[in-house]
Formats: C-alpha cells, structure tokens, sequence
C-alpha cells in the first residue's frame, strides 16, 4: 500500500509536501528510541512465558505495567513535537513553495499522529510474542488499507493539502492502536486475578530492556541520521527524492519483517527448552528463507531501478534523479536484512552487549561519514554510506557473533545460508540488465523485467540447500503418485 499509493500523493500535493512524509517517517524512526527496548523485551517475555505452565497471571501483569509507561510517553511524545513546531517550520525545514504556518500546523498534526502511531509498535510486540502474526497481520492488513486508500480519497474528494493528508493519518494510527491493544489482550491466556502494575516486573526485565533500549538508540541513530542531516542540508524538494527512494528500499523489510517476526519467538522458546539442535535447524533454515526472499528482489530493483521508477512513477525527472539513490539503498537495506536472523539469535540468548558495541562503534564512525559524504556529494554520498554500514555488518558482525552462539556454523553461514543465493541472484539480475534490449516499449519492459526477476528468483531457490532439498522432495512425491 505505501509503494502503491505513493505517485498519487505527489500527484495531489507535490513533491515539496511529500517532502514533510518524509520528514513524518523520520520523526516517527527518532522516537522510537523512547520504546526503551520495551516492545522488544516484551516480545522475548511472551515468548518464554508461553512455553511454561502457569504463568499467565505473570504475562498479564506484565502488559499492564509496560502499557501504562508506554501511553505516558505516548503523551509526552505529542506535546514535545507540538512545542518545537514553529521552530522546526521556521528553523529546520527548508521549503520553498509552502508558507511556515502550513509546515507548522503540517507538524503539529503529524506529532499527533505519531503519539497515536507509537504504542502500536509495542501492542505488536506482544502478539508477536505469543506467536499471533495472523491476528495482527489482519489488523496491519485491513489498517493499511484504510491508511493508502483512505488518503487518496481525502485527497482527491476533500482537499489536496498535506493537511488533510496527516488528518487522516491520525484517524488511522488512533484506530490501529486500539483494535491491536484490544487483540492482545484478547490473545493473552485468562487468570483470576485482574492485570494490575507490579514494580517488579522492571526490576525483572530491566537488564534486557536497557540492552535494547541501548541498541535502539543507536540503531536510530545509524538508520535516521542521513534523513536528519539531508533534511537540514537539502531542500525539500531533493528530500523528497531521497524520501521517495528510502520508501522503496525499506519496502524490503515487507518480506523482512514477516519472517524475523515468526522466527525470534520461536528461537527464543527453543533457547529457553535448551534444545541446541532444534535451534541449529531453525536457523540455518530461516537464514536461507530470508536470503532467498530478499536478495533476488533487492538486486533485480537495484539493476533496473530506473526502468522501475519510470514505470511507477511516470515521471522521466523523478526517475532520473532517484534510480541511484534507490539502488544504493536497496542494497543496503538487503545486506542489513541478512542479519536479522543473526540478530534474532542474539535476542533469544538475551545477548545485546554484542549489537550495543558493534552500534557504538558504527555511530563513532559513520557519523563524520555521513556528514562529509552528504556535504561533498550530497543525497548519493548520503546513501552509499548505508551500504558501507551494512557491508561492515555482514563481514565483522557474524564474525564476532558465531565466536559464541553456535561456532561452528559460521562457515555455513557465509556459504550456503548467504553466499550461494547472494552470488546467483547477482550473477543473473546483472547479466539481464546488460542484455536489456534499448529499445522496448514499456509493455516490454514490464515483460522483461518480470522474465529477469522469475529466472534470478528459481535460480536462486536452486543454489539455496533448504529449498532445492524441498523442491527435490515436492517432484520426487509428485512422481510417486503418478506412478
């Protein structure tokens, strides 16, 4: 829904006005680090709880203690952006077309928005937790439509401002936290005694919860601080270009997000049994899974971004500024998505020290970075330092991690759960883009892109041992039942 309805809100607002999504999505990745590492945390305590027998009184305490912090900062999160919007429209944002008061009242109503948006990511976590992805992927699912087409309709029917755009978005983000609150506290199993705030659940929890709330922060600051920067450093106009692009790689984490989200409670139930077996399986799987979903697609989109963009968009000037920023940061978006599982490992264990430092150090380092590479080569330095931060993940990180958990399967890792589909899925995007023909309408290239995507994805589903093992499988019993 975000990609599709994309072009439309251009359309209807401009480019400049998009310019303040962008700036909306970095507001809302800024606060996320007041989560403290609380949804994260509940997510892992879900998890164990559930595998053991009578603890439900425990799970239902600790929701209501996390939830009634949660909505305090919720509350403070809306005055803080309230507070500084005339500093922000007059101070921060640089815009050409629109007038300081429309990016302020533009502010306000998105620091509504995000207050409302924020405990979502919490009332998820918990679900997650209990391993009730369908229940929330049906709320996602019908939200996220309201969200994308709810927009265009008040856009088009009401009035084309950006406005009217974030008024809906504060509709819809107070309707999603309260239907995924209630299904979490529908999911949670029933006690007799009544949900009530314990101290001691922080004391408990709280360890693990300054671990996450550590690597957030500098999670943050690794993923958002480009975004501050070029917002400050660009015009709006440029912003939106860059925005544009950071919507399509971070359309990765659609095929990401899922599989992290039913993996980690599950390792983290296979940590707590102690099963070291069942966890090697797990992983080993669920890393192949991830490569096999993201790396195909990402290179694909990386080849031919322009053609892509093009295609979507219908704008010959958007897709020429753009296409480079979008392949620089799909392809860090994709390397970064290898790690996830590795990273859900850590999580099971309540291992954080080794993601905090791994962060504090990238912080240190690509902070100047980013600064000098935006300052000297602008939106395209800025993006090509998030495939610097992600390349140093997939080569220092695993390294680091694999001396601890499960040591000897650091070498599968980088050859048969990554390397083999990563090379293939390369190897096969890149030589279809060389072989592209120039002079194709765009039914054609629609067609040829599809071809080039089908054969890098079967390709690499081949090299990759999890599922050419199943493929094998499916005909060896397709056969058997012929015969």
């Amino acid at each position: 829904m975000s990609l599709v309805f994309i072009p439309l809100y251009i359309h209807f607002t401009g480019i400049e006005a998009y310019g303040l999504v962008g700036f909306y999505a970095t507001l809302q990745g800024v606060f996320a680090l007041l989560d403290m590492g609380l949804s994260s945390t509940l997510n892992r305590e879900m998890a164990g709880l559930s595998a053991e027998v009578g603890r439900e009184q425990e799970m239902r305490n600790m929701v209501r203690t996390l939830e009634f912090i949660y909505w305090g900062v919720a509350v403070a999160i809306v005055v803080v952006i309230v507070l500084l919007s005339g500093y922000i429209s007059q101070h921060w944002v640089t815009a050409e077309h629109l007038s300081p008061e429309t990016v302020r009242e533009a502010v306000i109503l998105m620091g509504i928005a995000t207050g409302l948006q924020w405990p979502v990511s919490f009332y998820s976590g918990g679900l997650m937790g209990l391993q009730g992805q369908v229940l929330l992927n049906v709320v996602n699912i019908i939200m996220a439509t309201l969200r994308g087409v709810g927009a265009v309709l008040i856009l088009w029917l009401v009035s084309p401002t950006i406005g009217a755009f974030f008024s809906w978005q504060i509709v819809v983000s107070g309707t999603t936290t309260l239907l995924l609150a209630g299904a979490l506290w529908y999911s949670m199993p029933k006690s007799r005694g009544k949900a009530c705030f314990q101290a001691s659940v922080l004391r408990r929890i709280w360890r693990f919860a300054v671990g996450m709330f550590g690597i957030s922060l500098l999670a943050t600051l690794l993923t958002q601080m480009d975004k501050i920067i070029l917002s400050r450093m660009l015009p709006l106009e440029m912003f939106g270009y860059y925005t544009l692009s950071g919507v399509v790689a971070l359309s990765l984490f659609r095929l990401i997000g899922p599989i992290f989200n039913g993996v980690y409670p599950r390792l983290t139930q296979l940590v707590t049994l102690n099963d070291q077996f069942a966890i090697k399986e797990l992983y080993h799987r669920s890393c192949q899974v991830m490569s096999l979903m993201i790396l195909p697609a990402a290179f694909v989109l990386a080849f031919f971004s322009r053609e892509l963009l093009l295609l979507w968009t219908q704008n010959v000037v958007t897709a020429e500024r753009a296409y480079l920023l979008v392949s620089l940061l799909v392809t860090g978006t994709a390397l970064n998505g290898l790690m996830n599982i590795p990273y859900a490992l850590q999580l099971a264990h309540g291992w954080t020290k080794l993601a905090f430092y791994v962060n504090l150090v990238s912080v240190i380092i690509l902070f100047p970075l980013i600064f000098f590479m935006t300052k000297h080569y602008g939106a395209v330095g800025g993006a090509s330092v998030w495939v610097i931060l992600n390349s140093g993940y997939v080569l220092i990180t695993i390294q680091l991690m694999h001396r601890r958990l499960l040591p000897d399967e650091k070498m599968y890792w980088y050859g048969r759960d990554v390397g083999l589909p990563l090379l293939c899925a390369v190897v096969t995007a890149g030589c279809g883009r060389i072989l592209m023909p120039d002079s194709l309408s765009q039914l054609g290239v629609v067609f040829y892109i599809a071809v080039v995507s089908l054969l890098t994805f079967g390709f690499a589903a081949w090299v990759t041992p999890e599922t050419r093992r199943w493929i094998v499988q499916r005909l060896s019993y397709r056969t058997v039942k012929c015969v």
